[in-house]
């Protein structure tokens, strides 16, 4: 190994140390967003031998039918973590998963880096402009907003597999005919649909680097057949990619999100590309949920600073394009608005987000640090002829990489929980009405229910329509005891979404607890029909049959439960019960403001979506209400069993079986406690 690759070599580790460092803080940062309906609740991923059908059924990707997809390689590599945990919702190998692919991808970007600048121009200075690159991109603040976020792998992958694929056509040219590059860019896209901008930075690149032109000399009369030609190569890999993409995309019954008018979308996405340029040298004000809308007003300050961007954006590629130095600057450039083509041409709901960030910035880092480098190269002379200029490059690129990685370290925080992240979206975007609503979710699991009707309150003007608020509103007011408004905003929901699933389960689940189990069932059953992969809405409906004695429906839904999760404790004590025609303990609710019966059901809530300590919490405070309350010491339990630790899971449920020996629920978490401790 030669002086250069050793200092390089030693210069990679430290990055390493350094990211990890960074990142050391997030491994155990909880789920948020669609990780709930795509991870949490999502049986699927909880048996890996599903994986083979990952591929074919679009319901396995989400259990929320407006998210149903084909999004397999994601789905896979969930279900492998959820097996690596040994069939627990364990946050680190989630984490360290997304994490892994995270520094591979670092790994690519290096040799990419140094290809195109080797051929571009020769300078020994090249690997260490390359790690300078990766390690302004690996360390980037923004990027966190992608890392954090489990089921923003997408994105991780995404990015992983167009990178991979394109660094495998560029530095090994002489197997392109084996197609590996092909085979790469396949398996993206059964990670997000962005792989078709793969074509686009490949055609970019073999008329910049390999046919050496300038973008301008691509529209010269006399380059026509060459740009031909260089359009039929790459017409193989297009049909293949569009082909496969076309199947993913044909499984899904509607694509939503989208429901903004199309040329205020366009205008607006021209500032949208300003604000992220800024970002990339300022990562400042992130929100993991911003309160961006469209700009209607054609003539806004902001549409006119943005259009002046995008035009001295293609202006500056044509530029670079045309000197071989600094076509990596172009090239870098062309990747960083490819890399925005797709969340800019269809009008989605949302305007921007912080993590469409991830993928564009590969270009981007290309493009700063070749023009920084070659800055620095013509100044070697003078550099090399002055200590305290070599000291102020070294400290700059320190200050650089070492804000940024404190950044992250801080954007972690942020990410820790659903409270610390919802409340920083209600400073950073207080316009945002389902920050506001999410941050009062946060404070109702806690059981400050007036802080968060507060929160929904303010959100009502701007979410007037969104079901999911006045589902909210309505568990908030039940838990307070004003069942009238809470009925009132339960049935807005499901005006607002009669077909959605939630609001028939929430409205049903509220009244089983209130113990109007025939007004319930129906309101379960229509919930089902319109999801049968629910398993939350599966087990309310048990619980309901359970109540009325329906035990023929028992077993026909206990069974069906079993088919999405078998071996699971609760429906196999339901089917039990129902085989036997006798209820499991239920015992009657009496329901007031801040009850242990309140708290029981938060605690279910908080089991449902695996904020297992959260489950505990909240029954260790219905317990000082209620000292001899067992199905708070059972839920403790089930919650300690889920986290592994069997010696406290066995103890509280022996508890709940001094309280009631009879307590099916506490037996069947003790047999689980005790099976896993002798193992």
């Amino acid at each position: 190994m030669t002086k250069p690759n050793k200092n390089i070599f030693k210069l990679a580790v430290v990055l390493l140390v350094v990211l990890i460092a960074a990142y050391a803080n997030h491994f155990e940062n909880e789920f948020h967003f669609d990780d709930f309906h795509t991870i949490v609740n999502n049986v699927y991923i909880r048996n890996i031998a599903n994986i083979p059908q990952f591929f074919s059924d679009p319901k396995m990707f989400s259990v929320d039918p407006d998210h149903h997809g084909l999004r397999p390689l994601v789905t896979a590599t969930l279900a492998i973590d959820y097996w690596l945990g040994g069939g627990q919702m364990i946050l680190f190998y989630f984490h360290l998963s997304t994490f892994l692919w995270f520094i591979f991808l670092g790994l690519i970007m290096y040799f990419l880096y140094k290809k195109l600048l080797e051929i571009s121009f020769q300078h020994s200075w090249i690997p260490y402009i390359s790690l300078f690159a990766v390690a302004w991109f690996l360390l980037h603040t923004a990027n966190a907003e992608t890392i954090n976020y489990v089921i923003s792998r997408s994105d991780v992958l995404s990015t992983f597999f167009i990178t991979a694929a394109f660094a495998v056509y560029v530095l090994y040219p002489d197997r392109r005919k084996w197609y590996l590059y092909v085979i790469l860019a396949v398996i993206g896209v059964f990670a997000k649909e962005t792989v078709l901008v793969l074509i686009i930075v490949l055609f970019f690149y073999i008329l910049l680097f390999e046919k050496q032109l300038s973008v301008a000399e691509l529209f010269k009369a006399r380059n026509f057949k060459t740009v031909l030609n260089v359009v039929l190569a790459l017409l193989p890999v297009f049909i293949v990619v569009a082909a496969v993409q076309f199947y993913t995309l044909s499984k899904i019954e509607a694509i939503p999100g989208i429901s903004n008018p199309a040329g205020y979308y366009w205008l607006t996405q021209c500032y949208v590309w300003l604000h992220y340029f800024i970002s990339f040298f300022f990562p400042v004000s992130l929100s993991a949920d911003t309160d961006w809308t469209v700009i209607t007003n054609a003539f806004d300050r902001r549409i006119v600073a943005g259009v002046v961007f995008v035009v001295l954006l293609v202006i500056t590629i044509f530029k670079t394009s045309a000197k071989k130095e600094t076509k990596p600057i172009a090239f870098g450039l062309i990747w960083f608005a490819a890399a925005l083509l797709p969340t800019s041409v269809a009008p989605f709901a949302e305007v921007m987000n912080d993590h469409r960030m991830f993928f564009p910035f590969i270009g981007l880092a290309l493009s700063v640090v070749t023009f920084i480098g070659l800055r620095l190269i013509r100044q070697e002379k003078r550099i090399m002829a002055s200590q305290p200029f070599r000291i102020i490059i070294a400290g700059s690129v320190l200050i650089i990489l070492g804000l940024n990685a404190y950044g992250v370290h801080e954007r972690n925080k942020v990410w820790r929980d659903e409270e610390t992240l919802w409340y920083d979206v209600t400073i950073k975007s207080p316009l945002n009405g389902r920050g506001l609503m999410n941050y009062g979710l946060s404070q109702m699991g806690k059981g400050n229910f007036e802080t968060a009707l507060n929160y929904y309150e303010r959100a009502l003007p701007m979410l007037p329509t969104y079901s999911y608020l006045y589902i909210n509103i309505g568990i908030a007011k039940g838990a307070t005891g004003h069942h009238k408004e809470a009925e009132d905003n339960f049935k807005k929901a499901i005006f607002f979404a009669p077909n959605a699933f939630d609001s028939y389960m929430f409205y049903a689940r509220y009244l089983k607890e209130n113990n109007k189990n025939e007004e319930a069932r129906p309101l379960a059953e229509r919930a089902l029909s319109l999801n049968p992969q629910s398993f939350m809405n599966l087990t309310v409906l048990m619980e309901i049959y359970n109540n009325l004695g329906l035990w023929t429906e028992l077993q026909q839904t206990a069974e069906q439960t079993l088919t999405l999760l078998p071996n699971d404790p609760a429906a196999i004590e339901f089917l039990a019960a129902a085989k036997r025609k006798k209820p499991l303990v239920n015992k009657p609710n009496t329901k007031s403001k801040n009850s242990p019966e309140d708290l029981l059901n938060l605690s279910l809530a908080f089991y449902k979506v695996g904020m297992y300590e959260k489950c505990i919490q909240a029954c260790r405070q219905a317990i000082e209400l209620k000292p001899d309350y067992a199905d708070a010491y059972s839920n403790i339990a089930a919650a300690y069993n889920q986290l592994k630790r069997w010696e406290d899971g066995a103890a509280a449920a022996k508890k709940a079986l001094e309280i009631d020996p009879d307590h099916a629920l506490a037996k069947g978490n003790l047999k689980w406690a005790l099976t896993k401790s002798y193992q």
